[in-house]
């Protein structure tokens, strides 16, 4: 039996007609893929960072099917465009909170809650395993996922605690802005000789560290009532007295000023009249919690 054969000219069309439909179909999913994109972004910024990436028109087409250019992209603001408004106004807002958070701890999900979408969270989570810290509120602003809108919202509600330096360790002084592994390590062994900060600007008596490396970190440092120990002056033997950095060669005087003087007279404005601390001495001690005589 003699097989059918299409003539020359409608298989030549065929073959052609298949080749135009085939790419018809995957401009034609490839269209929805960036429609569905444009959706899911002009959505998911809405609450987020104002700018979102809009598609060209349509003459990019040609270069896809080319392979040249995957699409023409350009960058407009959802917000001022009649189709992203169209899109924000046809697709229901996700639930935002507003509650207290430390972006340095927050989770995924509760950043999500807040308002950032899964890519968005995400990236603050990643900036934060890599050891990314936010010191202040600016810094949270910084971030680029964080829009001007977001931040205005949520900036009452963002909360980073203090570093209390009577319990902060060596890596949470070193993470400090101006402080390195030397500063951190002079911070904890001034705080023994201490006995315990008594305030934050005890930190510059200890050498080389100045008003300005104050001022760059005092903002983000405290003395935490709760946590301050008062430095039971009256009570100490004199080997225990002569490791404080403002007593030193002065404790056997203040161990005889206590056995000669009645309780009364046990002041550091006392032991300065007695010539038994220098005035300098003395003010540097009057910064010092000290604990009442028992």
């Amino acid at each position: 039996m003699k097989k059918f054969q299409f003539p020359e000219g409608l298989r030549a069309s065929f073959v052609v007609g298949s080749i135009a439909l085939v790419f018809l179909i995957i401009g034609y999913q490839t269209a929805l893929f960036v429609h569905s994109a444009a959706v899911v972004g002009i959505a998911s910024h809405r609450d987020d960072p104002d700018t979102v990436f809009l598609v060209a028109a349509p003459e990019a087409v040609d270069a896809v099917q080319d392979s040249k250019v995957p699409y023409q992209v350009r960058r407009s603001s959802g917000a001022k465009t009649s189709v992203g408004e169209a899109v924000r106004q046809n697709i229901p807002r996700r639930k935002v909170e507003s509650f207290r958070f430390n972006p340095n701890t927050v989770s995924d999900e509760d950043l999500q809650r807040l308002g950032f979408s899964p890519k968005q969270a995400a990236s603050i989570v990643n900036y934060r395993n890599k050891g990314g810290r936010f010191r202040r509120k600016s810094d949270f602003a910084k971030s680029f996922v964080v829009s001007d809108s977001v931040f205005k919202r949520l900036e009452p509600f963002i909360d980073i605690p203090l570093v209390d330096l009577n319990l902060a360790d060596s890596a949470a002084f070193d993470a400090l802005p101006g402080i390195g592994g030397w500063f951190a390590k002079a911070m904890i062994q001034y705080r023994e000789r201490l006995g315990g900060y008594s305030c934050p600007e005890q930190l510059m008596e200890i050498r080389n560290f100045d008003r300005e490396k104050f001022d760059a970190l005092s903002d983000l440092i405290c003395v935490d009532p709760a946590n301050l120990r008062p430095y039971p002056l009256w009570e100490l033997p004199e080997e225990q007295l002569r490791r404080h950095p403002h007593i030193g060669p002065s404790a056997r005087g203040i161990v005889l000023f206590r056995q000669t003087f009645p309780r009364s007279d046990w002041t550091i404005g006392k032991l300065k009249a007695n010539g038994i601390l220098t005035p300098e001495t003395a003010e540097l001690l009057s910064r010092c919690v000290i604990a009442p005589p028992e």
